[in-house]
């Protein structure tokens, strides 16, 4: 079944989250891409204004706009149509209800928590699509991922969420050491191979 998991709204320059969905999921898989939620926060300034992160069974899509990041969580097969539709009604709604100045200097976690109501309202029409109303126009949102589609961040890319860097046993040859944040890998040669 494709549906929306959760949903958050972050400040883009420091990852601050100003509000999200209380959830009901808490499968090993769910608890991980949180992981990658927080990861991503962190990153928000040095990616692009509308992506997607596949980490398998779930999609983490968001959108940045004015310094603030919408970002959601959907099981793979969730329409990104319907994906950026969501995100793009949550946006509208904050920003039209919460003054930017004071998410500029907001200094508590979710001090916006009471825009979860409207978080999980939204959330729930989308999990219906027979519910969905005329309001979205599917159309509009499908040209524009078509002509700008987002951009694709892989795990490799991202990290992992424990923060040490995501490699896979085929790229790790020899000894490697972390300088500055990325893995340097040396071989090392046996002895007696010249």
């Amino acid at each position: 079944m494709s549906l929306i998991l959760s949903a958050s709204v972050v400040r883009s320059r420091d990852g601050l989250p100003l509000s999200a969905s209380t959830d009901c999921e808490q499968s090993a898989g769910v608890q991980e891409c949180r992981k990658y939620f927080k990861t991503l926060a962190k990153k928000l300034t040095q990616l692009p204004d509308r992506c997607t992160l596949n980490t398998g069974k779930y999609n983490i899509n968001f959108i940045s706009s004015l310094g603030v990041s919408y970002m959601m969580l959907c099981t793979e097969n969730y329409p990104n149509v319907l994906s950026f539709c969501f995100l793009d009604e949550l946006q509208k709604e904050f920003i039209t209800t919460y003054n930017m100045m004071k998410t500029n200097t907001a200094v508590r976690p979710y001090c916006f928590i009471e825009f979860d109501n409207f978080i999980q309202r939204t959330k729930q029409r989308y999990n219906n699509p027979r519910s969905l109303s005329g309001k979205i126009n599917l159309a509009d949102m499908q040209t524009e991922i078509r002509l700008r589609p987002p951009y694709q961040i892989s795990l490799s890319e991202l990290g992992s969420p424990n923060g040490l860097p995501h490699i896979s046993h085929k790229e790790y040859k020899g000894t490697g050491k972390m300088s500055a944040g990325k893995l340097v890998v040396r071989s090392i040669r046996p002895p007696w191979k010249v």
